[in-house]
């Protein structure tokens, strides 16, 4: 440009063009806060349940699928959470780090256990499809966690008789029945914990409460209580919307003689693409009916 020429309309730029740069740039820090809130914030998901074996309250806090990463919740955050509801008990519901992961990796795991163990809560882990090295189980298992890797114990919480029962499956074949593995005791709270929530087959055994994870929630939620976007049981899209079926993706479901509760994790696995349903802490308290 020559002196004394004034430029072009077209390098100059407009009030309406800075506007439309403003509006985009400020839409772009609500996506990223909308998408950081909902991957990388932990909330507790609270669930009240009655029981006439129940003389009084207890409370059960639950930790699932962190699927430790770079992108996870750090484990300081997590024990301050779970210190901050004050539980009686705590389960570690397995996948806490993804399969292939390096001993750096499993210890993060390991830590977040023995933190929560060095609380003073007494924890119970079972393990998923992901977490299966025998370091780690050893190594959880030094903690002073009890790794319920089919095994059962009975305890007492709050005055309250509990029969806890832990079991490993990641494959459930058609003629699985745990009642041929162990016998539900009238005379107790029985607790079944098991990382995969095959519902049909684990509300034939009967417990009293049963705590599974693995499903993350589905991932992505679709508001007004719809459901997932994707079911891995059914295979389809919107399922909520498409199947007159039950969706077992996350929450509390009954069966005959008690309930199963399925915690959405507190990971972002297999990428942070959560929405509506945040990475949490799940509390259950189990009241006197």
């Amino acid at each position: 440009m020559n002196e004394g020429e004034k430029p072009a309309a077209s390098e100059k730029k407009t009030p309406e063009s800075k506007y439309r740069f403003r509006r985009m740039s400020f839409l772009i820090i609500i996506i990223l806060l909308i998408w950081w809130f909902n991957n990388f914030t932990l909330k507790v998901t609270k669930v009240e349940i009655t029981s006439d074996k129940i003389s009084s309250p207890v409370r059960i806090a639950m930790i699932s699928d962190l699927h430790v990463s770079d992108f996870s919740i750090v484990n300081k955050k997590i024990i301050k959470k779970i210190c901050g509801q004050e539980p009686d008990i705590v389960v570690v519901a397995g996948d806490m780090y993804s399969t292939g992961s390096d001993m750096e990796t499993i210890d993060i795991a390991v830590d977040l256990i023995e933190g929560i163990v060095d609380e003073g809560y007494p924890v119970y882990v079972v393990t998923g499809e992901h977490d299966t090295d025998q370091e780690y189980i050893d190594a959880v298992s030094e903690t002073g966690a009890c790794v319920m890797n089919y095994e059962e114990k009975i305890t007492d919480l709050n005055g309250n008789k509990f029969q806890i029962i832990g079991i490993d499956n990641v494959y459930y074949s058609d003629t699985f029945d745990l009642r041929k593995e162990f016998t539900i005791r009238d005379d107790c709270f029985s607790l079944l914990l098991a990382h995969i929530p095959n519902y049909d087959k684990l509300s034939l055994f009967g417990a009293d409460l049963t705590l599974c994870a693995d499903t993350h929630g589905e991932m992505v939620q679709l508001p007004f209580d719809l459901g997932p976007v994707y079911s891995s049981d059914y295979g389809s899209w919107f399922p909520q919307l498409t199947k007159d079926q039950e969706i077992y993706d996350k929450g509390l479901f009954s069966y005959k003689g008690g309930n199963m509760f399925i915690t959405s994790g507190a990971g972002v696995s297999p990428a942070p693409i959560r929405f509506n349903n945040r990475p949490e802490i799940a509390i259950i308290d189990l009241i006197p009916e």
